[in-house]
C-alpha cells in the first residue's frame, strides 16, 4: 500500500486553524488583573487624552507674536503647576508653567526654561533667548485618544503598555476572553517523574514539564493528567477524563502505529483522527481529531492534538502547531510570530527532502550560531538557542546567507 504523501507544514496549519473557532465566552476583570489576556471586545476611550492642551516642557506658556527676536523680555505675571488652570495670557506677558500643566488661553507656544535667562533687578521678568514656533511643546488634546474613539482593539494580548491605555482612557474594568482549557497528559511506560527512582529502561519525562510550561506561557488553564500507562483502556480513561471541561486535549507519544501506541485506537474510539506525516525535521508525526465529551456539556467535542515523543520534536510541534491552534481558539489577531531575515556565520551543505528548523542563537556579531548536534532527542539545543531558523526542504547555504530566523521570545508568547 502506497503510504499518502506528506503534508507540508503549511497545509497542516491551514487545516488545523480552518477548525479552531474562537471561544464566545468572556468575563470582566479589573484593569490591573488584565495582563496576559485576551481583549473581547473593542474599548473606546471614555475621556479626550490629554483632556487639555497642555506643556510636555518646564519652561514658559508665551504668545509668539510677542517675540519677534531672541532677548525679549516679558512680564511674568502668573504660575501654573501641573492639575491648576491658568489665567487668560495677556499681550506682553508671559506664564511660568511646569510639565503637564494646562496651556493658558491665549499662548501658543512654550520657551523651555533652559532657553530662558532672568532680568537682573526685575524678579518678575524673563528674557527669552530663542524665537519659538507656534505649537513648540506644545501636548494637544485629545493628541493620544479621543474621547467615543476606538483605544483598543478586540483579539489584542494586553500587555502593561495595553493596560495604561486602558487607565488613561478612564478604564477600571476590561472584558476579556476566557481562558483556553487544556489537559495534557503523557504516554510510555518507559517514562519516569523527576524525583523518583529511575527504573532499568526507563529516562525521566521532559515533555511533560516543557509543554506544560509552554501553555501556562500562552495563558492556558492547564491541566496536568501526568503519565497513563501503554494500555488501550488506561489511554481511553485518560481521554474520558480530559474531555470533561476541557477545549483542548494534548499528549506526547504514542501517535505511531506500533503496537505500545495507543493513541490511535483509543481517540478512534472515543472521537475521531487524522494522522498526519508532516514533512518537517524534527517532528514528522502528529494526530489530530477530536475526542466526545463525557459530561453534559452543550459543546460535544474536546479538541485533540497528538505530538511525538521525542523532546525536540514535541517542543518544535507545539510551536509550529499547537501554539497557532490556541491562539486562534483564545481569540488572538497576532497568530503567527514575526520572523527576520538574519545571517548565517554557518555552511549548511546537507539537504534534507523535509523543511528543517535548525535551533540557533545570535551571536556577538549579529549573525546566527548553529547547535552542532540537531538530533530531535537532544533538548538542550533548545536551552542553548535562542530561536529557530526555517531552513525550507532541499535548501543549502554557506556562511553569509540570509536566512528566516523565529526568535523563541516571540514563539512563547
Amino acid at each position: 500500500m502506497n503510504k499518502p504523501p506528506m503534508l507540508t507544514a503549511q497545509e497542516a496549519l491551514d487545516h488545523l486553524l480552518a477548525h479552531a473557532k474562537p471561544v464566545h465566552e468572556s468575563e470582566l476583570v479589573t484593569t490591573q488583573a488584565a495582563l496576559g489576556r485576551v481583549l473581547a471586545g473593542d474599548i473606546a476611550s471614555q475621556v479626550d487624552v490629554p483632556p487639555l492642551d497642555n506643556t510636555s516642557m518646564d519652561g514658559y506658556a508665551v504668545r509668539c507674536t510677542d517675540i519677534l527676536s531672541s532677548g525679549t523680555i516679558l512680564k511674568v505675571t502668573q504660575r501654573i503647576p501641573a492639575g491648576s488652570m491658568g489665567l487668560q495670557l495677556e499681550p506682553g506677558t508671559a506664564a511660568r508653567i511646569f510639565t503637564g500643566a494646562p496651556i493658558p488661553a491665549g499662548a501658543d507656544a512654550v520657551v523651555m526654561q533652559e532657553d530662558c535667562s532672568a532680568v537682573e533687578g526685575q524678579a518678575d521678568h524673563i528674557q527669552i533667548n530663542s524665537v519659538p514656533k507656534l505649537g513648540q511643546w506644545i501636548r494637544r488634546r485629545g493628541e493620544d485618544l479621543s474621547a467615543s474613539k476606538t483605544a483598543l482593539h478586540a483579539g489584542m494580548i494586553l500587555r502593561p503598555q495595553e493596560l495604561g491605555v486602558a487607565a488613561s482612557a478612564g478604564l477600571t474594568h476590561l472584558n476579556v476572553k476566557r481562558r483556553i482549557k487544556v489537559a495534557a497528559f503523557f504516554t510510555g511506560d518507559e517514562l519516569t517523574l523527576p524525583g523518583e527512582p529511575l527504573k532499568p529502561g526507563g529516562i525521566y519525562n521532559s515533555n511533560r514539564d516543557t509543554l506544560l510550561a509552554c501553555l501556562r506561557s500562552l495563558g492556558c488553564d492547564a491541566t496536568d493528567l501526568g503519565i497513563v500507562p501503554d494500555r488501550l483502556d488506561a489511554t481511553r480513561e485518560a481521554l474520558r477524563k480530559a474531555s470533561k471541561e476541557h477545549d483542548l486535549i494534548i499528549t506526547s507519544g504514542g501517535v505511531s502505529v506500533g503496537e505500545e501506541d495507543h493513541i490511535k485506537p483509543a481517540v478512534t474510539a472515543e472521537g475521531r483522527l487524522d494522522l498526519w506525516q508532516i514533512a518537517i525535521k524534527p517532528g514528522k508525526p502528529l494526530a489530530f481529531g477530536a475526542v466526545r465529551k463525557s459530561d453534559s456539556s452543550a459543546d460535544g467535542e474536546a479538541w485533540f492534538i497528538g505530538l511525538p515523543g521525542n523532546p525536540v520534536s514535541s517542543f518544535v510541534t507545539f510551536l509550529l502547531f499547537v501554539r497557532p491552534f490556541i491562539l486562534k481558539l483564545a481569540g488572538r489577531n497576532d497568530l503567527f510570530p514575526p520572523s527576520y531575515q538574519m545571517r548565517a556565520d554557518f555552511d549548511w551543505l546537507k539537504a534534507d527532502r523535509r523543511n528543517e528548523f535548525l535551533r540557533a542563537k545570535v551571536n556577538s556579531n549579529g549573525g546566527l550560531d548553529v547547535f552542532p548536534n540537531q538530533s530531535s532527542g537532544v533538548l538542550t539545543s533548545a536551552s542553548w538557542g535562542d530561536g529557530l531558523i526555517d531552513c525550507p526542504a532541499g535548501q543549502t547555504f554557506k556562511a553569509g546567507a540570509l536566512v528566516k530566523y523565529i526568535p523563541f521570545s516571540a514563539l512563547l508568547s
